[in-house]
């Protein structure tokens, strides 16, 4: 099969690799497409160093392939494996799925919504299953604000928001106002003109480099901050610092401080999924990269250009 294939931080060609066999508990994926977000670029260049050190790979990746959002279509099924036959469209999340075949665990699979492509799938599982994990507990008529909202958890954020009936502000930069307004925020600050005033029941906080101290301000007294990662730090704990802030913080304040640390399960992609036939939330996807263009598709992401998501398509 073919691969984008990663010996190495730093740098991946696509080669040729065996296609894998699906252990237990898991299937074999006819992948068609990968998704690709911040993640994905953090993985390939091993940076910030803390990932390394979290089970990814010291000296070099653990998995010779990128890529972890999927959709595709079940081929072959290991033992063990009861919910799922060869046929069954699926997405969800794996190890390896810039390549032709990948194996994935059925705990990380959900059918595909049937409304939507199977490139639109593979941009769901990881940012949206972020953004719906980090706006638990949004109850109807409180005041949301989600920063970075043109981006890939911003988008999801924004829409499952405002399908939980919550107010929502999204601060994005000038290229990004029109989809976020598209989105259904109802109110949009183009944050090169102008900062976001008022105050919020809770802020999602996409990636962002705002202090602690400006985003409490901008929360009730009981209000609630999720920090969605961060692209702040330097090459050894990227953006954590405020991680560890936010965290000693929370001893002292009324506030809320979360440093979100979210989970890849089916049951998560299943809720999407439902809200996405629901007509609810739909994935903005900038752009489609093919596989021999896979670490381009990296580097647009990178670069903060892309408006909402980005996948490769196999």
């Amino acid at each position: 099969m073919k691969a984008l294939v990663q010996r190495r931080y730093g740098s991946a060609v696509l080669g040729d690799l065996e296609v894998p066999v699906p252990g237990q508990g898991e299937v074999l994926l006819e992948v068609r497409s990968a998704g690709v977000d911040m993640g994905t670029w953090h993985l390939l260049e091993g940076k910030p160093y803390l990932v390394r050190f979290l089970g990814f790979g010291f000296r070099g990746p653990k998995s010779p392939v990128p890529g972890r959002d999927v959709s595709g279509v079940v081929k072959e099924i290991g033992p063990g494996v009861t919910g799922f036959s060869p046929g069954d469209e699926v997405f969800g999340t794996c190890e390896g799925s810039f390549a032709e075949y990948t194996v994935a665990h059925v705990s990380r699979l959900a059918r595909k919504p049937a409304t939507i492509s199977f490139a639109e799938a593979a941009a769901v599982p990881i940012s949206g299953g972020t953004a719906l994990q980090g706006l638990r507990g949004v109850q109807a008529g409180q005041r949301v604000l989600v920063l970075g909202a043109g981006g890939g958890v911003g988008s999801y954020g924004v829409q499952i928001a405002k399908a939980l009936g919550a107010h929502v502000t999204g601060v994005c930069s000038t290229p990004k106002v029109e989809l976020v307004r598209s989105l259904g925020a109802d109110e949009v600050v183009d944050y090169t003109v102008a900062d976001f005033t008022g105050t919020y029941d809770l802020v999602l906080d996409c990636g962002g480099n705002r202090s602690l101290s400006r985003l409490r301000k901008a929360l009730t007294p009981r209000g609630t901050l999720v920090l969605v990662g961060a692209e702040t730090g330097g090459s050894l704990t990227g953006g954590f610092e405020r991680a560890l802030g936010a965290a000693a913080l929370n001893l002292f304040v009324s506030q809320k401080l979360v440093m979100l640390m979210s989970t890849e399960r089916g049951e998560v992609f299943d809720e999407l999924r439902v809200l996405i036939e629901a007509g609810h939330v739909r994935p903005a996807v900038d752009r489609e990269f093919p596989l021999s263009e896979g670490l381009d598709a990296i580097e647009h992401v990178y670069s903060r250009r892309s408006r909402g998501k980005v996948v490769v398509t196999i």
